[in-house]
């Protein structure tokens, strides 16, 4: 817009990191067509020249497009924008001419830079909508009018929240708004230069706090990386100038290591027979700046990458395993974002090499196609809409094969984000859960046991899976399996994790207001929030029992918690004529190995030796006193099951353990916390050898969800 443009011949920050970039030819290079080249005199038949090299560009990706559209675009745009000028004092047809520009070398469609072209049109001058829909289509104009609606948003502090809750709302349906509302807010911040130095750093912020991590979960790099870098310049001079420094000290070298281990890595794989392009990618400012941080001084190897091309899926892991063989890998770096793909789409294998001298440059490996959405992200998977014809027609020869193509217009994270911002109660709290979410930088892939995926936010739990996986209905899941072993829901999940979420049957299941300790996800805390508004009576648990007491058990009826400690006739001490007994901390049974302690009155209590009152007596410079299990097979111990909330659980629970042939002695049950209970059990075994064969049954019983033996501390 022109309340953002200022003089486009200020230098931009980023200048520097533009020119080393150009050395690399595979990274998108949006800066370095500047005025001359938008307004040039190279004819193009019947194309104005303005828009020749937007017409070059579009032909690179899209070699048989038809340009007539964005021909009338342009003849549309130019009149109605003529007689406007920016801030600079330039022609106001040289922004959407450039933020075009910007879409075309990122490989976006035909229908997307026809709508770039005109998308300042409706708002800025006398141009109606349902003129865009008669002239150039329904599908133009809905992107114009959706570009529109954002380009009315207010960034102010107080109408922020609603206002971006619309901008979601009109993106949704279809990114290609936000991918030209990106290019829109990128020329503007290459041009930012004249502008007050407080509306530079209120643009600055907004764009890292909100447009840098969108363009993060399209996948759009090349645009991600350039705004980086120039909000940085805007918000942190002086680490910008230091990192820029660093830049230049490093161009100015002799010698370039990542030049040395490139040629080392494209003898390797020609030794390999295998077709690959190996390239070095310069990190931009921000990279450096973060890599410094990480590492303190920077060596040659750490101002780039290399970059390995290859033709097929295939050939990727080959480069991969050559380069292992032949080269001393850093395995800790190795990711393989081929088999499980970011959030945003991104595939490459990364890896990292190292040289005698202890240089280590990191490697990134991938087909072309993956490069080409790497930094183009949603833009280069072209029209969605398009017939399934139309788009082989379209797209080019490294596009895949077999016809498949992922929807650009509601990725995973999107439609999670539309989802719970329909479901939020009130406009401050889907402010709070988005920029909580924006803020995640990083995103896990789960599995399911059915072969599914979830996308979660790192430090995501069982919580958030729940919802997740089955919206407002996970209200009613009681525990988790992850990978086979059951967990509490407030198990934090990692990458490759797979979970199995445990769904109560009890329709009138009630969330627990522990839950948001535990949820990360907008999902899973506006669910939550939402059901605890609607039961302000409520306190989200399920119903507490009476405080910890022994609970009657009808197997066991008549019979009282017994605390006293145990004689043991079938241990045998080294002190004849001593009384022994069990200690009741660790409850020792055959075959434990055991120690004893002479207390008081001549008694040898006797321990498992990897109970705690062992190092406790030890400490205390107490002697041992040995002790050996006699012929004597009975057994009395303890053991707490940790289980899940449910109703006739315990009724379940002390019949598996009668038909062990187990007399259970005392029970107590804990109050529920997290919907988890706590139970535990003495119990009279016939014979110790039965005692394994019990703990299963006990652990076999639904809600149940470990079994183990009472360690007092």
């Amino acid at each position: 817009m022109s309340a953002e443009a200022t003089n486009p011949a200020t230098p931009g920050p980023a200048a520097p990191a533009a020119a080393v970039r150009r050395k690399a030819r595979p990274r998108i290079d949006l800066r370095r067509l500047g005025r001359a080249a938008l307004l040039g005199n190279a004819a193009r038949g019947r194309l104005p020249d303005a828009i020749g090299h937007v017409a070059e560009a579009h032909r690179a990706h899209y070699p048989d497009a038809d340009l007539e559209p964005l021909r009338r675009a342009y003849v549309l745009a130019e009149s109605s924008h003529r007689g406007q000028m920016r801030k600079s004092g330039e022609p106001y047809i040289t922004h959407p001419l450039a933020v075009t520009l910007i879409l075309a070398e990122l490989g976006a469609e035909t229908t997307t830079l026809t709508a770039s072209l005109l998308h300042d049109t409706v708002e800025d001058t006398d141009v109606t909508l349902d003129q865009v829909r008669e002239q150039f289509g329904e599908e133009v104009r809905y992107l114009v009018d959706g570009v529109t609606k954002l380009e009315k948003v207010d960034y102010g502090a107080a109408a922020e929240p609603e206002t971006f809750r619309k901008m979601l709302v009109a993106t949704g349906s279809d990114v290609r708004v936000m991918s030209i509302k990106l290019a829109d807010r990128l020329h503007n911040m290459r041009t930012l230069g004249v502008m007050r130095r407080e509306k530079q750093e209120r643009i600055a912020k907004v764009t890292r706090d909100v447009l840098i991590p969108l363009a993060e979960r399209l996948g759009v790099q090349a645009l991600k990386t350039e705004l980086e870098d120039l909000v940085f310049a805007i918000l942190h001079p002086e680490e910008y100038e230091h990192t820029r420094e660093l830049i230049a000290e490093n161009a100015a070298r002799a010698d370039d290591p990542l030049a040395g281990i490139a040629d080392e890595v494209r003898g390797v794989l020609r030794e390999a027979d295998i077709p690959a392009e190996v390239l070095i990618r310069p990190r931009h400012f921000v990279s450096v700046h973060r890599v410094s941080r990480k590492r303190g001084e920077l060596r040659g190897a750490d101002f780039g990458r290399l970059l390995v091309l290859v033709n097929e899926d295939a050939d990727c892991y080959a480069v991969l395993g050559e380069l292992h063989t032949c080269m001393t890998p850093v395995v800790s770096e190795f990711k393989d974002f081929i088999a499980v793909p970011k959030f945003n789409l991104y595939q490459s294998l990364h890896t990292a090499v190292a040289r005698a001298d202890g240089q280590v440059a990191e490697v990134l490996i991938r087909t072309h196609q993956m490069h080409k959405v790497a930094e183009a992200g949603v833009v280069a998977l072209g029209n969605p809409y398009a017939p399934a014809a139309d788009v082989a027609a379209a797209e080019t020869a490294d596009a895949p094969a077999d016809g498949e193509r992922a929807d650009p217009t509601r990725p995973g994270w999107l439609s999670r984000l539309l989802d719970w911002q329909k479901a939020a109660p009130d406009t401050d709290t889907f402010w709070s859960t988005l920029r909580e979410d924006l803020a995640q930088d990083r995103e896990i892939t789960v599995f399911r046991p059915d072969g599914g995926t979830l996308g979660l936010p790192e430090g995501a739990t069982c919580v958030d899976a729940a919802y997740a996986q089955y919206g407002e209905d996970a209200h009613a899941c009681i525990g988790a399996r992850v990978n086979g072993r059951l967990a509490t829901l407030s198990t934090v999940l990692k990458d490759g994790d797979t979970v199995q979420l445990l769904m109560g049957q009890d329709p009138a299941s009630e969330p627990s207001r522990e839950w948001l300790e535990h949820a990360h996800t907008p999902a899973a805390r506006i669910a939550i929030q939402r059901w605890l508004a609607a039961h302000p009576d409520s306190t989200g648990e399920p119903p507490a029992p009476a405080p910890s007491r022994p609970v009657p058990d009808p197997l066991v009826s008549g019979t009282a918690p017994s605390t006293a400690p145990r004689t043991a006739n079938a241990v045998i001490p080294d002190r004849p004529g001593a009384t022994v007994r069990l200690a009741g901390c660790c409850t020792p049974v055959p075959p434990d190995e055991v120690t004893g302690f002479a207390v008081r009155g001549g008694v040898v209590t006797v321990h498992r030796v990897e109970c705690a009152s062992v190092a406790h007596m030890k400490g205390t410079g107490r002697p041992e006193v040995a002790v050996t299990w006699g012929d004597s097979t009975a057994c009395r111990v303890t053991l707490v099951a940790e289980s899940f909330g449910r109703p006739h659980l315990l009724a379940d629970l002390t019949e598996a353990m009668a038909q062990e042939g187990a007399e259970i002695v005392s029970a107590t049950v804990e109050p529920p916390s997290q919907q988890r209970v706590r139970h535990t059990y003495t119990v009279e075994l016939p014979d110790a050898a039965h005692l394994p064969a019990l703990m299963r049954a006990m652990r076999n019983v639904p809600g149940v969800y470990d079994v183990g033996r009472a360690q007092h501390q």
